[in-house]
């Protein structure tokens, strides 16, 4: 059993940066993978980053050049640092941990956090 707390959410101007954190505690084993995906009101949870247990790094396009996905294996912790946010960026974070399955695909993953809002204004 893995539990997983997301911190960091906010509200920020559009424009400004935020970093996410996730932390993971239980029975993590080694070996997995931690994702972030989000999710607006009225859409579909959708995959935002991913890094392997190795550091390899997954982005979606949408928000590739502007969010970086980072973990320290000893701490069982990623992070999700977010630059020049966009209002479309604005959805409840996810982070979520894999032990096998395909990176951006939600139900490949095992183990989900509640959520942090994040709200990017114009």
């Amino acid at each position: 059993q893995v539990q997983l707390v997301e911190s960091g959410g906010g509200l920020v101007q559009a424009g400004g940066s935020l970093r996410l954190s996730c932390a993971a505690s239980g029975h993590t084993f080694s070996s997995y993978a931690m994702g972030w995906f989000r999710q607006a009101p009225g859409k579909e949870r959708e995959f935002v980053a991913a890094i392997s247990w190795s550091s390899t790094t997954y982005y979606a396009d949408s928000v590739k050049g502007r969010f970086t996905i980072s973990r320290d294996n000893g701490k069982n912790t990623s992070y999700l640092q977010m630059n020049s946010l966009k209002p479309e960026d604005t959805a409840v974070y996810y982070c979520a941990v894999r032990y096998r399955g395909s990176y951006d695909y939600a139900p490949s993953y095992d183990y989900w956090g509640q959520g942090t809002q994040v709200t990017v204004t114009s």
